[in-house]
């Protein structure tokens, strides 16, 4: 009864693996996305790549990139299951810098309408130079 406290309740866990983790707060759609993610370098856990299987315990900070966007994480509560977002909200604390906007993003300024088609020759021009730049 190594794994029971002294009231005979199952004792507190010391960690959470982290993909489990990060596909419970809601980063990723799915595990197997979270522990890809991870095996890819894209997360670290407190300033070092970390594998899937490594546990994180309140305290710790991770950073995600997900598609080009960098979150800097707190991780606050352990969470294994998929929860809902304000339960999920919960469980960390977000210092990562807001979204970047369209302009910052060099995204060009003219958009298409909605099913117009496939671009002139002049309007792909104009998007490979914004793109450029």
């Amino acid at each position: 009864m190594a794994d029971r406290a002294d009231n005979g309740l199952p004792a507190a866990p010391a960690g959470a693996r982290l993909d489990k983790w990060l596909w419970g707060v809601r980063l990723y759609k799915t595990r197997t996305a979270a522990t890809d993610a991870c095996r890819a370098g894209h997360v670290k856990l407190n300033g070092m790549a970390a594998k899937p299987a490594t546990m994180v315990k309140p305290g710790d900070r991770v950073e995600v990139r997900t598609g080009d966007r960098l979150r800097a994480l707190e991780v606050t509560g352990l969470i294994e299951k998929r929860a809902g977002a304000a339960i999920a909200a919960a469980c960390y604390i977000d210092h990562s810098p807001p979204p970047p906007t369209k302009e910052e993003a060099g995204s060009p300024n003219f958009a298409r309408d909605r099913g117009t088609g496939r671009p002139t020759k002049r309007e792909r021009r104009q998007l490979d130079r914004a793109r450029q730049q």
